[in-house]
């Protein structure tokens, strides 16, 4: 099968495509052929050697982590009417860069009747993120939330979810073609966080600072944007663009603020993820919930994929069309 392989770490042209075995499913596994895989900005530290002690890989390896396709094979003790069957996989171990995949039949959730295979693998991680970023943020009718890193795969969905539970969005991003898009997925106020007095055009916007803020930046944006959020307020981080965020907890504390760092805790748990995963498909199924697809690639070009997002030059959500297709 074709495949793409990380050899040894460094920048994008480590990115290989490679002929591998066709993978064969244990017992309790299942083969996806691969339609589409998933491509988040996480990919590119990893392959860099960056977060071992949070992701580890060990080399050479096959980068992402899922994507929707079609169940091809079954292993023993897993029901044969799987077969045949599109879904979407989110795999404890990196994999998802290939035309198949294997994965236990815990990994794999059904895509519901209409939904689009594109739609259903941007969501495989994005839709999961966002939704576990919004029940912990909780946002609530009238008040002000900040999405940085707002035309992002998880930023563009939590726009979404918090003007859906009636809360007034500031998005934050770097060009007016990202700031458009959140402009269209209903975002009141926008505000470019490349410009050095983006903290205080927040805080014009939202009278005095957001009751919320979602970093999806991380690093020094990420650090900064702690200044935006009001005096009470919450402070969800998931970003991770150059670094975790590093706000001050001393100062978080003395203005009674409540920072919540998910990533640092790891993963979340296969029940959970099953259950957001299920409730994204879910809502994308009945239009509440669109991811942004902003670029898709042939698998051949994961290290094109790859250079566009260190470049900040995607705009929504990136994906390899295992077919070849590109839009890009």
């Amino acid at each position: 099968m074709r495949a793409i392989q990380v050899a040894v770490f460094g920048d994008p042209e480590v990115l290989s495509p490679v002929e591998l075995p066709d993978p064969t499913p244990g017992p309790g596994q299942v083969v996806v052929g691969m339609a589409a895989a998933d491509v988040i900005f996480l990919d590119t530290r990893l392959r860099g050697g960056w977060g071992q002690e949070f992701f580890p890989r060990t080399l050479p390896y096959v980068p992402g982590g899922g994507g929707a396709g079609e169940v091809l094979e079954t292993g023993e003790g897993v029901d044969p009417a799987w077969r045949g069957r599109h879904v979407v996989v989110r795999t404890g171990t990196s994999s998802g860069y290939a035309e198949r995949v294997v994965a236990g039949v815990e990994e794999i959730t059904p895509v519901p009747d209409g939904l689009a295979v594109e739609t259903a693998a941007a969501l495989v991680h994005d839709g999961v993120t966002a939704l576990r970023m919004d029940r912990l943020g909780a946002p609530e009718k009238g008040e002000w939330v900040l999405v940085s890193a707002a035309a992002g795969g998880a930023g563009s969905l939590l726009v979404q979810l918090s003007v859906g539970a009636g809360a007034r969005v500031v998005a934050a991003a770097s060009s007016e073609t990202k700031l458009a898009l959140a402009r269209e997925l209903g975002a009141e106020a926008v505000v470019d966080y490349s410009r050095p007095d983006w903290v205080e055009r927040v805080r014009e916007a939202t009278g005095g600072g957001a009751a919320l803020v979602y970093d999806g930046a991380g690093g020094a944006l990420g650090t900064a944007a702690l200044d935006a959020v009001s005096d009470g307020g919450r402070f969800v981080t998931y970003g991770a663009t150059d670094d975790f965020a590093a706000p001050d907890p001393e100062e978080a504390a003395r203005r009674g603020i409540r920072v919540m760092a998910p990533l640092l805790d790891g993963p979340p748990d296969q029940e959970t993820v099953r259950e957001l995963m299920v409730l994204a498909l879910e809502r994308a199924a009945e239009g509440r919930l669109r991811p942004a697809i902003g670029a898709t690639y042939p698998l051949e070009r994961a290290a094109d994929a790859h250079r566009a997002l260190a470049a900040r030059a995607t705009v929504g959500k990136s994906l390899l069309l295992v077919g070849g297709e590109s839009n890009v």
